[in-house]
């Protein structure tokens, strides 16, 4: 016999956790997620930044947000899942006026150069600066969500494909590994694979795509200072940052891929090593480790949050591109009082909940999941 939930939230990332952890103790939950292990595939091979000056409007509004709530569950924790740490863009005069926000201030290349000194003088002719980045320990804001949501009482079970899902009645019938699930809500949040999900529950597809970004660790002859900023390229074609006494750097390629366990592409990452040994001080000399994730984002760049309007019951919280951590706390907000609400339409149904500028961001962005 199916085991029956309120809700079933299919995705075990950064975004299907986020929601579990905020459903706890007000709905029975289930969560069930294809990998073996949670977070397996982009929630693990996150650059862990927090950038309020990062991508569209809204996604800005979304991180501040998350930055508030992290912060708040940080008070309880025995350490912190936020550290500060600056983000810094460095480039052509025009490159980096396009890509600064109001969260950015702009600074002069000497001003860059005392903030990272491994940067070479005159590889760059402008910079910008957000003092109110954060990096993340990641690892430990995915646990903390996983020990919430099974303290109170959600089931996670991993190596469970969805393999059926059916609308029967008020709610949903979901076959996922060897297990049987029926729900009132189900929850789309498998990243790149939610279109896939969407076709197997009958439910028409919002045309997502996956994009890959490449990302390793590498040990370097002479280390970044611990307050160093992460430093981009304006033209987002690489950044590096300190971690411990190596450097986390990408060539921050954003390539459309279909959905797939992805691995690095021979050269990619040497190509980027050759690049930086040019542009800065750093000395890199050895790859430790490199891997690919996939950035999964709606044609018009916003996060996908809200019921779909053609099928009943069934949620979308997808699409969050490179953006799923430091949006997650404000879009499991946002869905939580959606869902808890019953609403089947606007995103702009729970206005009056406390994330309600975030619920009007998005609505003045995209009234619902299908225009």
């Amino acid at each position: 016999m199916a085991a029956q939930y309120d809700v079933l939230i299919v995705g075990g990332g950064i975004a299907g956790l986020s929601l579990a952890s905020e459903l706890a103790g007000r709905c029975s939950v289930a969560l069930v997620e294809a990998e073996q292990e949670l977070a397996y595939h982009t929630s693990s091979r996150s650059a862990r930044q927090f950038i309020p000056s990062y991508g569209p409007p809204v996604v800005q509004e979304l991180t501040v947000r998350t930055l508030e709530l992290i912060a708040a569950r940080d008070a309880g924790l025995p350490e912190p899942i936020l550290m500060p740490r600056s983000f810094m863009l460095i480039g052509s005069e025009e490159a980096v006026a396009a890509e600064a926000s109001g969260h950015m201030r702009s600074i002069t290349p000497a001003e860059a150069l005392e903030l990272c000194p491994a940067l070479v003088p005159g590889t760059f002719q402008a910079a910008g600066l957000d003092e109110g980045s954060f990096g993340c320990n990641a690892p430990l804001l995915l646990a903390d969500h996983r020990q919430r949501a099974e303290a109170a009482g959600v089931d996670i079970i991993t190596g469970a494909k969805v393999h059926t899902a059916q609308r029967l009645g008020s709610g949903w019938q979901v076959g996922a590994g060897t297990e049987g699930f029926q729900a009132g809500v189900l929850v789309n949040a498998a990243g790149a694979w939610a279109d896939e999900l969407a076709v197997i529950s009958g439910v028409e597809k919002l045309g997502l795509q996956p994009y890959r970004r490449t990302a390793a660790i590498a040990a370097v002859d002479h280390p970044l200072p611990p307050q160093s900023p992460m430093v981009a390229a304006a033209d987002n074609t690489f950044y590096f940052r300190r971690d411990d006494d190596d450097v986390l750097i990408s060539p921050s390629e954003s390539e459309p891929s279909g959905p797939e366990d992805a691995r690095p592409r021979p050269g990619d990452i040497e190509r980027l090593v050759g690049r930086l040994n040019e542009l800065t001080t750093l000395g890199i000399r050895e790859v430790r480790n490199a891997w690919t994730g996939l950035r999964t984002e709606a044609a018009d760049g916003v996060p996908v949050a809200g019921f779909d309007a053609e099928a009943p019951g069934f949620y979308w919280l997808a699409g969050q591109g490179g953006y799923g951590f430091q949006t997650s706390s404000a879009m499991a907000e946002l869905a939580a009082a959606q869902i808890l609400a019953g609403s089947s339409g606007s995103s702009a149904a729970a206005g009056d909940v406390p994330a309600s500028r975030t619920v009007q961001a998005l609505a003045a962005t995209r009234w619902s999941v299908r225009r």
